[in-house]
């Protein structure tokens, strides 16, 4: 049996089970959902924000990416992010990241030429990194050092959806999201929230944007 037949035959599996337990589960699925949460996540294969919170499908909106990263232009997630915000109304926006990131160890070494599109992406890991120097090499291990790392990437990451004007315009008129960093630990398989903004959080002057000119 190949890869892709295995997919399919576990997939047929899964829903018999869920049908067993629960034969309305299909029809309860296919209804619009309101999730609270909007979740941006780590690519990683043993990161499912569903399966580590034991939620429900539709309860969370998850965007992923490599690094867990919230970057001005990537407008696949800022789309997202205006989706969940303005459309879905969610409450709670949490970055996840996780210890042991293979993403954040790759951040704190040279660029690797063979692979010239991830180091891209990873430059801004390396501009936290950079931000952070003094205090991420004063420590003596490299473990020591990536797990920091981790930690001072998702607070980074935080701190630029608190940048974006979807996320300013909605503290201005409608008092919410919360903003949550998290990290997660593959090592006990535990969350930890170790960051978190609210609409009465103060901004840097220089992030605000001036929004007496727009209507809410």
């Amino acid at each position: 049996m190949n890869t892709l037949e295995k997919l399919f035959l576990e997939n047929k599996a899964w829903i018999q089970e869920k049908l067993s337990a629960n034969p309305d589960f299909l029809t309860h699925l296919a209804q619009n959902r309101s999730p609270d949460i909007f979740w941006i996540g780590c690519s990683d294969s043993r990161l499912h924000a569903d399966e580590i919170t034991n939620c429900e499908p539709g309860e969370i909106i998850v965007h992923r990416n490599i690094g867990n990263q919230v970057v001005s232009t990537d407008f696949n997630l800022m789309g997202a992010l205006e989706y969940a915000v303005d459309v879905l109304q969610v409450k709670h926006i949490i970055v996840c990241g996780h210890y042991r990131c293979r993403s954040i160890k790759a951040a704190l070494d040279r660029p690797n030429p063979s692979l010239p599109f991830a180091d891209k992406w990873l430059r801004n890991i390396k501009d936290v990194y950079r931000l952070h120097r003094p205090e991420i090499e004063n420590l003596d291990s490299l473990d020591e050092r990536w797990k920091l790392l981790v930690e001072l990437n998702i607070r980074e990451q935080v701190n630029n959806l608190s940048h974006s004007q979807v996320i300013q315009k909605s503290w201005r008129w409608a008092r919410r999201p919360e903003l949550h960093g998290f990290v997660y630990g593959l090592h006990d398989g535990l969350l930890k929230e170790v960051c978190s903004m609210t609409p009465y959080s103060a901004l840097d002057p220089i992030y605000e944007y001036d929004l007496d000119c727009l209507t809410a």
